[in-house]
């Protein structure tokens, strides 16, 4: 999502600020076999507005609910649709903790976890008073399963970071049931403290852990990550990305998808299939995109993945990545790649593949200031705008 460095972005930016089991809107689960990949025509899927929010972030769903979307506010607070209407009280205020006066700061994520409906946690990802991105693990509540128990607040991780932006934030629940936390490199801008290809710091990657408390220790780093016993963090799962705003697992076989936010003049969407994910480097501050930045980033990133899809700023100005298509409810877009810009507002959609992504077009809609896309767990997609607007994408 939203990124500095490139010249009149901050004036874009402050206008700005003046989506398993079920249909989270509440229509009914769709049964139809699987289509073929879809051609991605524009003209076949339209916006439906669900509501206006407060600078909304991000939207979820409980595993197996098929009535309640959860949707993260920038400021602090997660309101609840229930079949598709706002309730009056908030799941969760959290606005006296989270720091959201700059741009790319607030409440940026929330994942629940796969057994949430016997556990109650969930787990929100926030930046606090200095920078620094917050993990924490919650429950809801035994007497309100609509309001999260404040008091059940455990402290899972904490990254500092030296800037209040390039902050990634977002946290997932993969196929292996593991949390994965998106990180930033930090900022400013052009990675001056070369954390991404840093095994030392936690700056520039996705992380993967087990976020439930481990004897002593408040997480455990899977002992099948691909750098443990290696020097630096176990809990690293891929490096050399600047701002991974939005990942997503392919639903139907855990393929990893990133939409990477780039410096000044290029945008990228990396992927790897899941048997090759672990381990991949995406080759930043070496490289913007395919285009040469720091030559002495270049020895650590040997090797790296390049990206399946580049293009350069103008109108666009920073991806907002989205996911795979998996409902037959939308079959134009099936097999689908779907990722917009946070600048040009214009949803497109890719078939992802290697080495380059195929059939790359627009959809011919556009949500202005796209801050993210969701899913929930029927595979229903929705857009969401910084400025307010939540969009469930429908076939005409």
């Amino acid at each position: 999502m939203l990124r500095r460095g490139s010249p009149g972005l901050s004036i874009l930016l402050a206008i700005a600020l003046l989506a398993g089991c079920g249909d989270g809107a509440g229509g009914a689960a769709t049964t139809s076999r699987a289509p073929a990949t879809g051609d991605g025509s524009p003209g076949k899927v339209e916006l439906a507005k669900l509501g206006d929010f407060d600078s909304p972030l991000f939207l979820t769903q409980p595993p197996g609910e098929r009535r309640l979307l959860f949707v993260v506010e920038k400021d602090g607070v997660i309101r609840v649709l229930r079949d598709g209407k706002p309730l009056p009280k908030p799941f969760l205020d959290i606005r006296q903790r989270v720091n959201s006066k700059e741009v790319e700061q607030g409440l940026l994520s929330l994942a629940f976890a796969p057994d949430y409906r016997r556990s109650h946690r969930f787990y929100v990802a926030y930046t606090g008073s200095t920078n620094d991105v917050q993990v924490i693990e919650m429950r809801s509540s035994a007497r309100d399963p609509l309001t999260a128990d404040r008091s059940s607040a455990r402290h899972v991780i904490e990254i500092p970071e030296p800037a209040p932006n390039h902050n990634g934030g977002l946290l997932l629940f993969g196929p292996d049931r593991l949390l994965y936390l998106g990180t930033g490199d930090g900022g400013p801008s052009y990675d001056p403290h070369r954390t991404a290809q840093s095994h030392q710091s936690f700056l520039g990657k996705i992380l993967r852990i087990d976020p439930r408390r481990h004897g002593k220790e408040r997480y455990s780093a899977p002992q099948t990550n691909p750098f443990v016993g290696d020097p630096g963090w176990n809990e690293v799962f891929v490096l050399g990305l600047r701002n991974p705003w939005r990942f997503s697992f392919d639903r139907k076989n855990g393929d990893l998808l990133v939409g990477d936010v780039g410096q000044d003049k290029w945008e990228e969407i990396d992927y790897r299939p899941r048997a090759k994910a672990a381990g991949s480097n995406f080759g930043w501050s070496a490289y913007e995109a395919n285009r040469l930045e720091h030559p002495d980033q270049v020895k650590k990133a040997r090797g790296s993945v390049r990206p399946i899809l580049t293009y350069r700023h103008g109108p666009g100005c920073s991806v907002t990545g989205g996911y795979v298509v998996r409902s037959p409810a939308l079959p134009s877009l099936y097999g689908r790649y779907l990722y917009g810009d946070f600048c040009a507002g214009e949803l497109r959609s890719l078939v992802p593949a290697l080495p380059r992504a195929r059939d790359d077009r627009s959809l011919g809609l556009k949500v202005p200031a796209l801050s993210s896309f969701a899913e929930d767990g029927a595979g229903n997609l929705y857009a969401l705008s910084l400025n307010g607007p939540i969009y469930r994408i429908l076939a005409k």
